[in-house]
């Protein structure tokens, strides 16, 4: 059995102090948080922690018309659980065979008998940079199935079962946590994988491909490569750093045998920064460890203690191994917001977009009728009718404030699907979702429901800030669509975060991940714009924790974009060979400049810019003016006449007000067809009016 020495249990409480910059806005935290300059177990320090929001997720889903509309079929999930729609490892429970999932810094993949370890080992070449599931160990517990039995938005246990379907045992794979671990729940022998000979203290290591494998086993025996588990003893695979500290191996050891079983998400909001607090449990008290991504060191950091154990590669860049079981970090607050700024714009500006406004109003088409173009339709007339009434053009805007709000009605009549095939909601209880019809981009798979969703709310919350009986008649539905989407409790209804990794710090875009490498997103500017709807949607009816929640899931969703999307580390030794200056698509296991729908170098860039809302300044956050310039250069070195034009312009307007007066011009003669149908010219002219042009 391990001993825990006290040698051990002193390098978990203080392992090697590796100090950062601050480098946010506004005072440092004090010292003290955990893995954030004091004991591993200290208070947090920072924003307090925000109370949830509080839902009657009951009768919100209740109230809709209720259908089996979903087209998802959860084949490894437990009774009563439900699906895990959005996950990082959503591949474990759909289709008809499991996918490998990659909680850094590990992958992980079932099997017919049990599972595989990886490390995954990046490849990069000018388009991606890829790190598949690659099994370094193979365990075989004897299992003939398995299923999930307890899920949240950081870490997952799937029970492997016996072909009489009772328990060998629960396997547990947290994201960020070094450690696969494995409890058995009878009597049972492992084989715990080739080149572990012998237990010395409870741990045997094995070298593979390069990389140095431990095994930690709280109780039993190792011979010739089968371990001898008794009921309730646990047994963990990890794989030490190639740079490990002297210190990482004790401390892997110590902590590998106590757990994790679970992870809890607290999250605050201050003027300045936004936190997220990850508590790592585990099934006794001792310490665990967990790696740092770059968003986690990119915000506002004070000195970390317990880092410094040693690094991983992965193809989001490098990680750091800390000591500790609560992981702690901040990113720029963002607030929601709905209207540009145009205060003291130039007179000629102004009639410039007020006479494009007129255009813009005449030619708004028929909304569509689908859940995402439809919601986007709404939101594109509804920032014109912002845009007018800011310019005291009300009457110009007031024929369309009235066909916005009615079709937001519409869309909100909780038994519209009884009456129709579209422009309507209906809650499916065996997935445990609010489903849109007429659904499109597979969103009847649960695909991409923060975007679509997010439009809708950004509608409304729009033109319900002055418009208090719009709010009362849409407010039941679009309460549904922002639990969906962003529940901060799970409940009977509804998991919580649906589409949201805190660990990860942004959202996941297909519904069953049915993929290889793991769940993937493009599009983080739309999801961004997910939260900020929620924001908008909070703010106009008068739901403060709701708010507060956006806020946070705004701030960290943002700063992701920009850490991993539009502004990744190219200096990160794992990007050498990398081409371009943007990641269009990111997934668990690969990053690509690659789309969905496009090859052209304009989509790449495009769609991290769509839609462009006044809340979109976080682009440039900390980032180098030239940065910006080059990725729009790439993206259309022949000029603006792209897909996505408008967005190109108005994100080169970031730059500087030099930049936003040269895209003015550019902007006046762009061809229609380069105008996306989610804005529009007057829009444009007005972003660029209010950057400086």
């Amino acid at each position: 059995m391990l001993v825990i020495g006290a040698l051990v249990a002193a390098l978990l409480v203080a392992a090697l102090l590796v100090a950062r910059p601050w480098s946010g806005g506004g005072a440092a935290p004090a010292a003290g948080a955990p893995g954030d300059g004091g004991a591993p177990d200290a208070p947090v320090t920072g924003p307090p922690d925000a109370t949830p929001p509080e839902v009657d997720t009951a009768a919100l889903t209740g109230a809709l018309v209720q259908a089996a509309d979903a087209k998802i079929d959860p084949v490894r999930l437990a009774d009563g659980l439900a699906p895990p729609s959005n996950r990082w490892y959503s591949g474990l429970v759909f289709g008809e065979e499991p996918q490998p999932v990659f909680p850094l810094p590990l992958s992980f993949g079932l099997t017919a008998g049990g599972f595989t370890v990886g490390l995954p080992d990046p490849v990069t070449s000018a388009r991606a940079v890829v790190g598949p599931h690659v099994p370094a160990v193979t365990v075989d517990v004897g299992a003939a199935s398995s299923q999930v039995v307890a899920a949240d938005p950081v870490a997952v246990t799937t029970r492997l079962l016996d072909a009489g379907g009772e328990a060998l045992g629960d396997v547990t794979v947290a994201a960020g946590s070094p450690f696969v671990s494995f409890t058995a729940a009878a009597d049972v022998e492992v084989v715990a994988g080739d080149g572990f000979d012998a237990l010395t203290d409870g741990v045997a290591t094995a070298e593979v491909g390069g990389t140095t494998w431990g095994l930690a086993a709280s109780a039993g025996s190792l011979a010739d490569g089968t371990l001898v588990l008794p009921a309730g003893a646990t047994a963990a695979w990890y794989a030490l750093p190639d740079d490990a500290s002297d210190d990482a191996a004790e401390v892997l050891a110590a902590a590998a045998v106590d757990p994790v079983v679970g992870v809890d998400v607290t999250y605050g909001v201050g003027d300045d920064v936004a936190r997220t607090t990850l508590t790592y449990r585990t099934a006794g008290s001792t310490p665990t460890a967990y790696v740092l991504m770059r968003h986690h060191t990119t915000g506002s950091q004070p000195d970390r203690e317990g880092c410094g154990l040693g690094t991983y590669r992965s193809v989001h860049g490098t990680l750091e191994l800390c000591a500790g079981s609560t992981l702690t970090s901040y990113a720029p607050t963002l607030r929601p917001t709905g209207a540009l700024d145009l205060d003291g714009i130039p007179a000629e500006r102004r009639d410039a977009v007020l006479a494009q406004l007129e255009k813009d109003v005449a030619g708004t088409q028929p909304f569509a009728s689908d859940t995402y173009f439809g919601g986007k339709h709404l939101y594109r007339a509804a920032t014109l009718v912002v845009l007018g009434e800011q310019l005291g053009a009300d009457d110009l805007v007031a024929d369309l404030r009235t066909r916005v709000s009615d079709a937001l009605r519409e869309w909100s009549e909780p038994a519209g699907c009884d009456e129709r095939p579209a422009r309507c909601f209906v809650y499916d209880e065996a997935a445990r979702s609010v489903i849109g019809r007429t659904p499109s981009f597979g969103s009847e798979e649960l695909n991409d429901h923060h975007f679509h969703y997010g439009y809708l709310l950004s509608a409304a919350g729009l033109l319900g800030a002055d418009d208090p009986d719009l709010v009362e008649d849409v407010a039941p539905v679009m309460d549904a669509l922002a639990v969906d989407i962003a529940a901060a409790q799970p409940s009977d209804e509804l998991p919580q975060l649906r589409t949201f990794d805190p660990y990860a710090g942004h959202a996941w875009a297909s519904g069953t991940s049915p993929f290889a490498d793991g769940n993937n997103q493009e599009s983080a500017s739309e999801a961004v714009n997910a939260w900020n709807g929620v924001g908008l949607w909070a703010q106009a009816s008068g739901q403060d924790d709701l708010l507060t929640q956006a806020t946070w899931l705004a701030s960290t969703e943002a700063a992701s974009a920009r850490d991993y999307w539009t502004d990744p580390d190219l200096d990160d030794p794992v990007m050498d060979g990398f081409e371009h200056r943007v990641v269009a698509l990111n997934w668990g296991g690969k990053r690509d400049w690659a789309t969905w729908f496009s090859a052209e170098p304009s989509a790449m860039l495009g769609i991290l810019l769509i839609p462009m809302g006044p809340v979109s300044d976080y682009l440039a956050v900390d980032v180098d003016p030239e940065t910006i310039r080059a990725a729009v250069e790439e993206a259309s070195p022949d000029g603006p006449d792209v897909m996505f034009g408008d967005y190109l312009l108005m994100y080169r307007a970031l730059a500087g007000p030099e930049d936003a007066a040269a895209a003015w011009q550019d902007a006046i003669d762009l061809p229609d067809t380069s105008i996306d149908d989610g804005s529009s010219r007057a829009y444009l002219l007005a972003w660029l009016a209010a950057h400086g042009a």
